[in-house]
């Protein structure tokens, strides 16, 4: 009688140990068991996937794992997208709301990933096409082109930007970067005048026209000629490049996509040179090595025109200066210390000191940011002969969000007083000043979306002075796939 007593302890302990139900055998509980193990498996890897796909560096993925196969090959390639909401609530022509988007194409292609000849090391191919949609805001607030509120207005629709090819020397005269060539299907606007920080901007004469636009010559993304460019670098705090491009007369029309390959055909002697030449300083100052840029340039373009006063001419010129200077940095995270432990080669501990070199800490992005670009011009060509825009940028200002921006931007032009005595001669609107200032705020969702609230004031829409001052809240929509 013991033993069975003894017995069916046993089993109910054992029973309780597996975990058996009523009715239920051990074969059945093991399978129960696994389905169950089974099911949090997969719930963990999806709850993993998910992440993966959240914290990654496009909305699209790795493309199961293609996208890093092609990068391995030297070839990178990129989908962009930014919509802007924007609403014009007070002034300018109409209270109305305005949607518009753009999308960008591009490719790279690092020619000696892809063939393995180390002598082609520097070369690259690059080409981008684009589409822009969208009505926008811009009819209903009255501004100028240049101080349009959303820049996705010009060269609407699908549009042929790039391809062009780009050589670099790794090192020449002992100096890194030393030149460099470029030449192909090329926008000029992407070499010259590169200020990043002005982009971060949704108001047209940030992003593209920078008062350039403005006086006849074509400036912003919608240009694309056949050209190139050469710059050396001696110094890694000085720098000089040159380029000349076909002059196309009214290249940038929407109807043409980017497409007019042979210039302008309906009398190619209009077809002039596009000539800019740009020499800066970037100097990396005190302990902090905080990046500054000093540059100043020159742009010929050389398409016939005629001035205010009849008189004709064969060029157009202007001259402009660009500061830019990071103003402060935040303290840069410490190194991590090192581990006690063996040395890497002699067995030795790291705190001898030897066979160990301390990795040095990455130097902090997060800090305020100035930017500024003077433009002047010949008042009896130039629309707007002096131009100016300036700004201040912070990235990481609010505590735990490190990567988000706040800026805050002023741009101002100066119409051409020649311009204004002829209008009022002939009993047209006296243009005198148009300017805007720009509120924006981007939150940087993850690191292939952002959302950016913006406010901006548009001060004499059209410059004559009979269009309220219009103020235009919304925000923007930017996401990499």
């Amino acid at each position: 009688m013991k033993r069975i007593q003894t017995l069916s302890a046993a089993i109910a302990v054992a029973t309780t140990a597996v975990g058996l139900t009523s009715g239920e055998t051990l074969a059945q509980s093991i399978e129960n068991k696994s389905v169950i193990s089974t099911s949090d498996a997969s719930l963990s890897d999806s709850k993993s996937l998910l992440a993966e796909w959240w914290n990654g560096k496009y909305a699209t993925g790795n493309w199961f794992g293609v996208r890093d196969t092609l990068e391995e090959h030297g070839l990178k390639l990129g989908v962009e997208w930014k919509a802007n909401f924007l609403w014009n609530v007070d002034g300018g022509l109409q209270q109305r709301f305005g949607y518009d988007d753009e999308w960008k194409f591009k490719g790279t292609l690092d020619v000696a990933k892809l063939t393995g000849w180390e002598a082609l090391e520097g070369l690259s191919l690059y080409s981008d096409i684009r589409y822009r949609g969208g009505a926008g805001v811009n009819k209903w607030v009255g501004a100028s082109g240049n101080f349009a509120p959303s820049t996705f207005q010009g060269g609407r629709l699908w549009r042929f930007q790039n391809a062009y090819a780009t050589y670099t020397t790794p090192e020449l005269f002992g100096i890194k970067k030393f030149l460099t060539l470029s030449g192909g299907w090329q926008n000029p606007t992407d070499i010259f005048i590169n200020q990043p920080l002005s982009k971060f901007f949704l108001n047209n004469t940030y992003t593209s026209g920078k008062g350039i636009s403005a006086n006849g010559i074509p400036w912003g993304g919608s240009y694309g000629a056949w050209g190139g460019y050469g710059k050396i670098s001696p110094a890694d705090w000085f720098y000089a490049q040159s380029g000349l491009y076909l002059a196309i007369p009214n290249a940038t029309n929407t109807s043409n996509h980017g497409l007019n390959f042979a210039g302008y055909q309906i009398d190619p002697e209009l077809n002039g040179l596009y000539w800019l030449t740009e020499a800066g300083f970037t100097p990396k100052i005190g302990s902090s090595k905080l990046p500054g840029k000093y540059a100043a340039g020159f742009i010929y373009w050389g398409v016939e025109n005629t001035g205010f006063r009849g008189t004709p001419y064969d060029q157009r010129t202007l001259v402009y200066f660009q500061v830019d200077q990071q103003l402060f940095r935040e303290p840069s995270p410490e190194a991590p210390a090192p581990v006690l432990g063996k040395g890497p080669s002699d067995g030795k501990s790291v705190a001898d000191g030897k066979d160990f070199k301390a990795e040095k800490p990455k130097l902090s992005e997060q800090g305020l940011y100035f930017f500024s670009l003077f433009n002047v011009a010949p008042a009896f060509q130039a629309s707007v002969p002096f131009y100016f825009q300036t700004g201040l940028a912070y990235k990481g200002l609010i505590p735990t969000r490190d990567n988000d921006q706040l800026g805050i931007a002023f741009a101002y032009g100066d119409y051409s007083d020649v311009k204004a005595d002829v209008d009022e001669s002939r009993g047209r609107a006296i243009q005198s000043y148009e300017g805007v200032l720009e509120f924006s705020y981007r939150i940087q969702v993850n690191q292939w979306a952002y959302v950016q609230p913006d406010l901006q004031y548009i001060i004499r829409p059209g410059a004559t002075g009979n269009i309220a001052n219009a103020t235009v809240l919304g925000f923007q929509l930017g996401v990499t796939f």
